[in-house]
């Protein structure tokens, strides 16, 4: 493991930086710009990465401005913030969980937004706003459901993972059923959501998103990332230490849960970004700890690119990024069970 870098303020804080984990972050964020740009480029207007470039720096034709500005950056800055937001919130749960598959899509907390998203649609009518504060509500109600039916003098991971997937088994239930009740065209507008699409997103959809992770993700990373790594040395070697478990659990569980509610309510459930993200950040940097700022990274640039390769794939037909996500995920699961199995862990 590398040597950390401490770096102290004249206000008595003080910041420690790992060299590899601020790499890999680094190498991530410029692989989600170098594809943001050429998402951007892409379509029935191509344009070049230059124009491109020229043209978010304020210095292209009025066409060109339309077509960024007004059509396809609302959309790529959507796949980056949804995909952070989802990896960050994984490797919370993970790191909570002390388990590789504790992630927000097998735990039922994507299932919880989706389950108010379908409300708000098959009950009500609804979408726009209303839609994903359907989804928003749903997600939260769940956390709490989960919270309530695991806590048992604490909150223990494998309590959490299975208390988790039963509460995701009774929410697909209750999703199926809502499915059946919906009339033909709200059904297929709730099944394109639930698959997971970026597909005509503007900037109504990315502003709630935005303003959310503006506040929750300084909270996540710097209140509580020392008491997460410390949390996984054992709960009597925290406490001993001076971290407040319960407290640091609950924030960040709470934290976990209103970014992947609100990323599902910009672009539906996207499946395996949050479980996929965590584990390949911990993989390149080689570190233990949960990882937060190389998983918020790495999940902004899986999501851009799966969504450009959703774009790309199939010349004349764009698929769904969930999609995408799902059949890379799925892939990645099935080698991490395999892997597990190998070495005796299952």
């Amino acid at each position: 493991m590398t040597r950390a870098i401490v770096i102290r303020t004249s206000g008595g804080l003080s910041v420690r930086l790992r060299p590899r984990p601020l790499a890999v972050g680094a190498a991530c964020t410029l692989v989600a710009l170098v594809v943001a740009v050429l998402a951007i480029g892409g379509g029935d207007y191509p344009m070049s990465p230059a124009d491109v470039v020229r043209t978010l720096l304020g210095q292209g034709t009025p066409a060109d401005a339309f077509i960024v500005e007004q059509v396809r950056l609302p959309r790529v800055l959507t796949a980056l913030l949804a995909g952070g937001a989802l990896a960050l919130s994984g490797a919370a749960f993970q790191a909570l969980a002390r388990n590789p598959l504790g992630s927000p899509d097998l735990l039922g907390f994507t299932q919880g937004a989706a389950a108010g998203a379908l409300t708000v649609i098959v009950v009500i009518g609804g979408g726009g706003v209303l839609l994903a504060t359907g989804a928003v509500v749903g997600g939260l109600v769940t956390g709490a459901v989960i919270y309530l039916l695991a806590w048992r003098e604490g909150l223990h991971g494998d309590r959490l993972v299975l208390t988790g997937i039963g509460v995701y088994a009774i929410l697909a239930g209750i999703n199926g059923y809502l499915l059946t009740r919906a009339n033909i065209p709200d059904a297929a507008r709730a099944v394109l959501w639930l698959t997971g699409t970026l597909d005509g997103r503007g900037w109504a959809d990315l502003a709630p998103l935005l303003a959310a992770m503006a506040v929750v993700v300084p909270v996540v990373l710097v209140g509580c990332a020392r008491g997460l790594r410390i949390l996984e040395m054992g709960d009597d070697a925290a406490t001993a230490l001076g971290v407040r478990v319960d407290a640091v659990r609950l924030g960040l569980l709470a934290a976990a849960v209103l970014l992947c509610a609100l990323a599902a309510a910009a672009t539906g459930p996207v499946a395996f970004v949050a479980l996929t993200a965590p584990q390949l950040a911990r993989r390149l940097t080689r570190d233990p700890g949960p990882n937060l700022l190389p998983s918020l990274c790495m999940g902004a640039a899986l999501l851009v690119t799966a969504d450009l390769a959703a774009q790309r794939l199939i010349p004349g037909h764009q698929l769904p990024v969930g999609v995408v996500t799902g059949v890379l995920g799925g892939a990645y699961l099935v080698g991490l069970l395999a892997a597990r199995r190998r070495t005796g862990r299952l």
